[in-house]
């Protein structure tokens, strides 16, 4: 093991769930929950915050009440993997507000994207001022999503046993 690992036992790993449930919990109501007290539960808090197992804190928002109302999934290909084409595609996903993610894929598509935006037409400004801009993009393909099943953004930490976690090196 790395000497820049940190333990993440089972109590590591219940704070974890309970940050991603409610990240406004108090250090208190999270060691309750966890079985522990407040100084080893936020001791353990700045550890993972640290190492980067906690990333960030953020706020789940309703898509459709602030007027997003059309999400679709989007895949590209790009026509050659050359390191500049994919450079200069991956900034341009960066900068766009309306791709909420992307991942680049193995299968048919090079990347899949989930893009949300207010309605069609504007999905269709998207694709022209966005996508069919981009020097390389060979194919774009679009689902429109009708009903969203499940939309998670927890991860399901804690399978199987206890794991260590590598420190962010700066």
């Amino acid at each position: 093991m790395n000497d820049d690992s940190i333990p993440l036992d089972s109590h590591s790993m219940q704070i974890l769930l309970e940050l991603q449930r409610d990240a406004r919990q108090t250090v208190q109501q999270i060691a309750e929950k966890v079985g522990l007290s407040s100084t080893p539960c936020w001791r353990r808090i700045k550890e993972m915050e640290a190492a980067g197992v906690i990333r960030g804190y953020t706020v789940v928002v309703d898509r459709e009440k602030v007027g997003l109302n059309l999400a679709a999934v989007t895949e590209v290909n790009l026509d050659r993997h050359h390191e500049s084409k994919v450079r200069d595609f991956e900034h341009a996903v960066e900068a766009s507000p309306e791709i909420v993610r992307c991942v680049s894929a193995t299968g048919p598509a090079d990347y899949i994207l989930t893009v949300h935006v207010p309605d069609i037409k504007h999905y269709e400004r998207f694709l022209h001022a966005t996508l069919f801009e981009q020097a390389g993009v060979t194919q774009v393909r679009s689902a429109i999503v009708l009903r969203e099943v499940k939309s998670e953004g927890s991860l399901p930490v804690g399978f199987g046993a206890p794991r260590r976690a590598r420190a962010r090196t700066r």
